[in-house]
């Protein structure tokens, strides 16, 4: 059992600490995205889902509806970054899950299923109708939808980016000091 003094991190992450102010919002979010991530996670286990990681199932999903499709369409069917989704496919090819090959303008990468992926969709996408319910439960816990302010947030941050906001709440010295 560690000591008074090495607090929480040194048993993992506590889920019941008081909540702190916003001060702390990135690392909460993080333990959130953490718990979450984990949850389902567990849930591929034991499906037998070896090798799939949560990340991985949005972009399998709109492999398998949409077809080959590139990284720049991945990224927006599946709303994140063009770096996140290229990523998330390089880990999918490393799994065996997609192949990648040239489009036909030579620029762009194509992602397709592979039939290891293909043979696990069904129960994908029981996993995806089972998540989704799950997580319309959990916000019915809490007082106010995770989803909407998740949504709220992002529209405030593209609006105002929040490197604008911390320089904008207190004079910062710049690299030369002044």
């Amino acid at each position: 059992m560690p000591s008074p003094a090495q607090g929480p991190s040194a048993q993992g992450p506590s889920t019941h600490a008081p909540s702190p102010g916003p001060e702390l919002l990135g690392t909460r979010l993080r333990l959130l995205l953490t718990l979450l991530d984990d949850g389902v996670a567990a849930v591929h286990d034991h499906l037998g889902l070896e090798g799939v990681r949560p990340r991985y199932v949005p972009a399998l999903r709109t492999l398998a509806a949409e077809g080959p499709s590139s990284i720049q369409e991945l990224a927006a069917a599946t709303a994140v970054t063009h770096s996140a989704a290229s990523q998330t496919v390089a880990q999918l090819a490393r799994e065996g899950l997609v192949t990648v090959g040239p489009g036909s303008d030579g620029r762009r990468r194509i992602a397709s299923l592979t039939a290891r992926a293909e043979s696990l969709l069904p129960a994908l996408d029981a996993e995806w109708r089972a998540t989704a319910a799950a997580a319309a439960a959990f916000e019915g816990e809490l007082s106010f939808p995770l989803s909407e302010l998740i949504g709220e947030a992002l529209e405030a941050l593209r609006r105002r980016p929040m490197h604008e906001r911390i320089l904008d709440a207190a004079p910062l010295p710049t690299r030369n000091g002044r």
